[in-house]
């Protein structure tokens, strides 16, 4: 197999996320024989701290003519405070647009032997294996108008959602729980929110179509609540884009670390694949970083873009075996328990692959 992959490791641990990834893909490609040809960008505030836009466009060039896109993470405090079209995390969304990748596959698991390491108890996460599906280039991120007023005291944005963009969502959950459990749980605020009655609406008549396939409505204050309180209750979660990133990441902290969610945008030219954390300033260029989140997106890379489902396996069951044999990053350890280093995970996954 050749295929070309275009790495953008944008801000903060990016960069170490990034390098950790690719020196897993680089085994991969001498273990299965493919020749993986592995470019460079920049996004994010790396490129605007050289003078581009947050999104240069040589950089959405690679990215549209690549068989499929790996990022670390975009953000940096020194832009928070500027107009949304000069913030690192602009990047992003025009990106996910302009490939029109409008599904956001993010599995969250707890691998072997880390059901006594996060705050829950063990008990209500063990054998944990779940799948948020969540409407990415469409809802409140999106809509329009948005905007603040000449004074700066009034701000607004709009949440939009029409049938065409809820139908294709809805099938790509439906589609995936066929393989799973058997179950999507929809999520809304159709108590308050015209759009959620719509989303509800659609969904219901989707799932119409889905017969095996059982379908329940959540209000998302109660799935928050349950995905605390008793996570291993759903299957696949179906979501719009504000619902599902904020479920995601408290679906970070039921697996023990946001460190270890990866995930897959998908729908549109060839994928775009990112762990679900931020850039972490405060630990970049410390090393410390946990590489698993990247290197399990460059598995759905795999399975997702390439096809490559053997490849794909090979690395999950590489990182379920380095975490099983002890090793943890900062994130991760136990109060007085040694961490390894982001390398030194990286070179625990590669040795078992």
């Amino acid at each position: 197999m050749k295929a070309t992959i275009a790495l953008l490791p944008g801000d903060g641990v990016g960069q170490e996320v990034i390098d950790a990834a690719a020196r897993v893909l680089d085994a991969i490609a001498a273990r299965f024989q493919h020749t993986f040809t592995l470019t460079r960008w920049p996004v994010g505030a790396v490129a605007l701290k050289a003078g581009s836009p947050p999104l240069p466009q040589p950089t959405l060039d690679a990215c549209l003519a690549a068989d499929a896109v790996l990022l670390g993470a975009v953000g940096d405090p020194a832009f928070d405070q500027g107009p949304h079209e000069r913030r690192p995390e602009a990047a992003l969304l025009e990106l996910r647009q302009a490939l029109g990748v409008f599904a956001n596959l993010r599995p969250a698991r707890v691998w072997p032997g880390l059901a006594g390491d996060g705050s829950l108890k063990p008990g209500l996460i063990t054998g944990l294996d779940l799948l948020i599906v969540r409407e990415l280039i469409g809802g409140i991120y999106y809509g329009q108008p948005r905007g603040r007023s000449a004074d700066g005291q009034v701000a607004f944005n709009t949440m939009r959602y029409s049938r065409p963009e809820i139908e294709r969502i809805a099938k790509v959950a439906f589609e995936s729980a066929r393989s799973r459990r058997k179950l999507v749980t929809s999520v809304d605020k159709a108590n308050v929110l015209e759009t959620s009655r719509l989303w509800r609406d659609v969904v219901t008549e989707v799932g119409a179509h889905y017969p095996d396939v059982k379908l329940e409505h959540q209000l998302v204050d109660s799935c928050a609540l349950l995905l605390v309180s008793n996570p291993r209750k759903f299957d696949v979660i179906l979501a719009g884009n504000l619902f599902g990133d904020i479920l995601s990441d408290e679906a970070g902290a039921v697996v023990g670390s946001l460190g270890l969610l990866p995930s897959a945008s998908v729908g549109g030219k060839g994928g775009l694949f990112e762990p679900v954390h931020g850039s972490a300033p405060d630990i970049a260029g410390r090393n410390q970083a946990n590489p698993v989140a990247a290197i399990a997106s460059a598995a759905m890379l795999l399975h997702h873009a390439l096809d490559a489902k053997h490849e794909a396996s090979a690395i999950e069951a590489a990182i379920g075996a380095a975490l099983e044999s002890g090793c943890r990053t900062a994130d991760m350890a136990s109060t007085g328990q040694d961490s390894c280093s982001c390398s030194g995970m990286t070179d625990a996954i590669i040795e078992r692959i």
